[in-house]
């Protein structure tokens, strides 16, 4: 009789251990996605590809090598990297400020920024070295299309009197810089939780070795260009 229970014995604590094992398993696996969406992170950086990349290499490439007259895929520029620079002058007497601006900053790009200091002092602006002026954010890979998308097709539009971007921003190298007055024109800020209209600076760095071929990259991208 020993014998025949011993194994029973021991088989009867070894069935619930698979099931604990797995309960955290399907409990954690919808925590990640819900702490993303908290956090403002873009659909970008999940399993939803950026639609601004996907078009990119389904028909942008073609057509920058037709109008550009390249011969290998390879030569066409790509976006590098775009970086968010938001001056806050007066966040060296008041911190609060700086926050306010972090924090509209982080929302419109889905990731945190960091915080600019001033490299050396001066006088008559009463700056001392150290003192942090500005935010500022690089964004790359999906984030980075992400954002682009969300600043051609829902930012742009809802400037007013928009007649579209200048084209003389870049800067000789295949680089555009933006300005952008307010950031009010994003949907992601609420106006009722905004201290103060701040503007931004806004720098698309691309592969291109002209202007012309950066300029033909972003309008096939959908930058609207004034004519």
């Amino acid at each position: 009789m020993a014998k025949e229970t011993t194994p029973t014995q021991q088989k009867a604590p070894a069935a619930p251990r698979p099931a604990q094992k797995a309960q955290p398993k399907k409990g954690g696996a919808p925590a990640a996605p819900a702490a993303a969406v908290a956090k403002g992170r873009p659909k970008g950086t999940g399993e939803t590809k950026p639609r601004l990349k996907e078009m990119f290499h389904k028909t942008v490439v073609q057509a920058v090598m037709k109008e550009r007259g390249f011969s290998n895929p390879y030569q066409v520029p790509r976006l590098e990297k775009v970086v968010i620079n938001m001056g806050v002058g007066e966040g060296r007497e008041n911190a609060k400020v700086l926050d306010f601006a972090t924090a509209d900053l982080q929302l419109i790009s889905g990731q945190r920024p960091i915080v600019t200091r001033a490299k050396k002092s001066i006088a008559n602006f009463k700056l001392r070295e150290g003192v942090p002026i500005g935010a500022k954010v690089t964004l790359r890979g999906a984030r980075m299309y992400e954002f682009l998308d969300r600043l051609i097709n829902v930012a742009l539009p809802r400037v007013r009197d928009f007649r579209g971007v200048p084209p003389k921003g870049f800067d000789g190298r295949g680089n555009y810089a933006l300005g952008l007055r307010e950031q009010l024109i994003f949907p992601e800020i609420v106006y009722d939780k905004v201290d103060k209209v701040r503007g931004m600076d806004i720098s698309i760095v691309t592969t291109a070795r002209t202007d012309e071929d950066a300029k033909v990259l972003l309008t096939h991208l959908g930058m609207p260009f004034r004519e």
